[in-house]
């Protein structure tokens, strides 16, 4: 029996039968208990961000940003002082966040996390991905469409706002390809403006979601641009 199943995605997100990666990647020394440990908490730590989008968009914005400080989190994601320090101190629990005390007040920096499933139908998470997820706290039309569709769909139209702003897809052909309406299709494809500005400058993996066309975008400049997050405000 072939392991590759000729599957197609269903427009909800997965596939349509059961899809299983190539069996001789599953060895004895791909499934030993040590390695999968090793593994378990970059997947668990994911799976949190994407559990909360409020403190993914802190996350993010440290990853973007960083160096910056507890104020300045606060001040340009517009959030409360418990609520800001709430979210470091669980971001930093995670180990997703850095403290520099040797400041005052201190300094924050993240990491930039990756997650890559590389058989079809293909997972990819970057910061990106992540700030397209975390959109939906200061953008109803990412909200409606993450509520509608999910974030396997959100990844999607995501790709494909960057193709269409890269000059390679249209707005109809976006809709065809992702199972939406031709409306919600030009909404969302705007709405992704921010984590596509800010990924292409910010995120070291922008490639990996746009290895064809990530220099090709007609995207506004960061400081035309409203961004969530926002860039701190000495950042030129």
């Amino acid at each position: 029996m072939d392991d590759h199943l000729d599957t197609s995605p269903r427009p909800g997100g997965g596939i349509s039968d059961l899809h299983t990666p190539p069996r001789d990647i599953l060895n004895e020394e791909t499934l030993k208990p040590e390695l999968l440990a090793e593994n378990a908490s970059g997947l668990e730590t994911l799976v949190k961000l994407l559990n909360q989008p409020a403190l993914a968009r802190v996350y993010v914005y440290i990853c973007h940003w960083g160096p910056v400080s507890p104020p300045e989190v606060m001040d340009d994601l517009d959030l409360s002082k418990s609520t800001t320090y709430d979210y470091v101190d669980r971001l930093a629990d995670l180990n997703l966040v850095d403290r520099d005390d040797s400041t005052r007040p201190q300094q924050l920096t993240a990491e930039p996390v990756i997650l890559v499933e590389p058989y079809t139908p293909i997972i990819i998470i970057t910061p990106t991905v992540l700030q397209a997820f975390a959109l939906q706290e200061v953008d109803e039309d990412v909200e409606y469409f993450l509520d509608r569709y999910g974030i396997g769909k959100l990844v999607a139209a995501l790709r494909g706002a960057g193709l269409h702003h890269a000059g390679n897809m249209t707005q109809r052909m976006v809709a065809s390809e992702i199972d939406v309406r031709d409306t919600e299709a030009m909404m969302i494809i705007y709405a992704l403006i921010p984590a596509l500005a800010v990924g292409r400058e910010q995120d070291p993996y922008f490639e990996y979601l746009f290895p064809d066309v990530h220099n090709q975008m007609d995207l506004p400049d960061l400081d035309t641009q409203e961004t969530s997050p926002a860039q701190p405000d000495d950042v030129e």
